[in-house]
Order: structure tokens, then sequence, then C-alpha cells
């Protein structure tokens, strides 16, 4: 990935000197290139790559920071640089300060992880709560608004469905996405009419920065407008629950106590579409499924046998 990397940065610092680089943590997305980078002049930037070469992820990232950056109170990264048509499409970044989440969840107690989930919560409700069109694909724009290709939600849903298909490392449970793209469809009543807000699309506790009680989102590259609900079903499972036990009941009354009081309460219609999105969620192990065997109590046939019983139920569910 150097070649990828070294040509973004001369495109974009052609006169400023690299010190060194290095790694930013592990990745399930093989689409990126990410790399820490200081300069000789000893500030320290990061720098995104699209290695495939599709700049629309790049595109919708400057976006969504700048528009947020100049909209929210929710803390986001300065966009140093960002060209979504190079031939090797870039974003520079600076650092938010702070402590990454995955490590400060690792090392609190009990009752400091209760308050990072209600904080985690509050800060969903605020991103949630900034104002933007009707649901649909985030394009483009800047600080003055978000460009959208608008949709009824079920589209976008199954848009989503489709792309976490293409992200997928392992083509062995592909029937999965049928199945649940299927049940969206068929569902499609009790989707309509659901709110729009803007999403993260990616709440994992990576991309989450901790300073004092403050947190910040990094990783805006697969933004969208779309149902809170949603987003609130995929924080639980990247944020609290484990591959060998789901969260607690204390700490998921924390992180939803957190967005009712910053919300005014959880999304309308929350608890009839979950069950959609808890289907919709389990396609990220479908698709990952040898990333998720490697930190898993048990045989792969027996993981296998489990994930396909475990959608069948989140199937009938619905």
């Amino acid at each position: 990935m150097g070649e990828f990397i070294d040509a973004a940065l001369d495109d974009a610092f052609p006169d400023r000197t690299v010190a060194e680089t290095g790694e930013t943590g592990p990745s399930w997305n093989e689409t990126n290139e990410t790399v820490e980078v200081q300069f000789a002049d000893g500030e320290t930037v990061f720098c995104k790559v699209a290695v495939d070469g599709d700049g629309s992820r790049i595109a919708r990232e400057r976006a969504v920071i700048s528009f947020l950056g100049a909209r929210s109170e929710v803390r986001v990264p300065d966009v140093v640089a960002a060209d979504p048509d190079a031939a090797v499409p870039s974003l520079v970044t600076s650092p938010l300060t702070g402590r990454n989440l995955a490590f400060a969840w690792a090392d609190t107690t009990p009752d400091e992880r209760e308050r990072l989930a209600r904080t985690v919560g509050e800060t969903l409700a605020d991103l949630h709560a900034v104002p933007v069109g009707g649901h649909g694909h985030v394009v483009g724009g800047d600080a003055d608004g978000l460009d959208l290709e608008t949709a009824p939600w079920p589209d976008v849903l199954l848009d989503r469905i489709e792309l976490m298909r293409d992200l997928a490392i392992t083509e062995r449970f592909d029937h999965h996405f049928d199945e649940v793209a299927a049940a969206v469809a068929a569902n499609r009543d009790l989707l309509d009419g659901a709110p729009a807000a803007l999403l993260h699309g990616d709440p994992a506790q990576p991309n989450v920065v901790r300073d004092e009680g403050d947190l910040g989102l990094l990783d805006w590259e697969i933004a969208y407008v779309g149902d809170p609900a949603r987003e609130l079903v995929r924080a639980r499972s990247q944020q609290f629950d484990h591959p060998r036990a789901d969260a607690s009941d204390r700490i998921l009354d924390a992180f939803h106590d957190g967005y009712r009081e910053r919300a005014g309460g959880l999304p309308d219609g929350f608890e009839r579409r979950r069950p959609v999105y808890e289907a919709v969620n389990l396609l990220t192990v479908s698709g990952f499924f040898e990333n998720w065997v490697e930190h898993t109590d048990g045989s792969e046939e027996e993981l296998s046998d489990r994930l396909e019983d475990e959608l069948e139920k989140r199937l009938a569910a619905i």
C-alpha cells in the first residue's frame, strides 16, 4: 500500500517532508488504507486513500465532515486536504484529541463503562438532531449543506445491504443477503414513514475518540440519511456486544437513556422496526465470517450452524 500513500502525499503536500508513517489499527475494509503521517516539522495528520480508485467515499466523507463541523456540536476532525478525483483518491484529516474508545473501554470499571455508554447515546442523539433532507445517499456537499440522492427509506436500506455484500470478504453466506433483502422488500409498509436523520453508518468503538467527557467521531465515508433506529441497533452490536456475549442490560439501559435524555425519546417506531434492523445487522457476521470465527469459541462448522440458526430466528421475528 506504500505506493498509494506516497502518491497521495506527494500530490497533497509537494513541498513537505514526511518523517514517518504508522499504522492506525486493524480494519475490515479492504478498499481503503489509512496511515498516521508525521511531517518533518512535527505536524501529525491521517491520510486515507481509496486503493480501489473509487473517490465517491472520499467525496462523501469530506462533505459530511465539513457539514458537521459547521452545523453540529459533534466533534469531527478537520479536513486538511482532499482530492476525490485524483488517480489515487485521498483524504487528509487532523487528529482528534483524546483516546480511542476501543482502548478506553477496555481499561475502565463497570461504572465508568456505564457512563461511557450513556455518552455514546447522547452523542448519537446530537448527530441525529442535525437537520437534513429526506432519506437518501450522500453524494457530496460542503459546510452549507449535503447533496443527497433521495429515495424511499426501504430502497435506501436495500442499497445498504448491497453495500454490505460488496464489502464482504466471503461469499460463503451470500444467500443471507438475499434472504434479508427479501424480508426488507416484503415489509416496506413497516419501514415507510420512518424518521430521517444523518447516520454515521459505522459507529464502532475504533471510530470514537474520547476526550475528557466528550466524544468525537471518525471515518464518515459510509454516512447516509436513514432511520436513526437503524443506527441505534448497529451501535449496540458495534459498541457493546461481544462475540461471546451480548451487552448487559445495565449498559444498554445507559446507552438508551443517554439517547432519550438528549433526544426526548427513542426514534418513533423503534421497537416495531428493530427486528428488521437486527436481521440486517447480522449480515456483518455473514460477510466477515472468518474474522468473526477468530474471536468466537467453537469450531467453524458449529459457528456456521449457529449463524444459520440465528438468521432464521431474526427473520422469523420480523
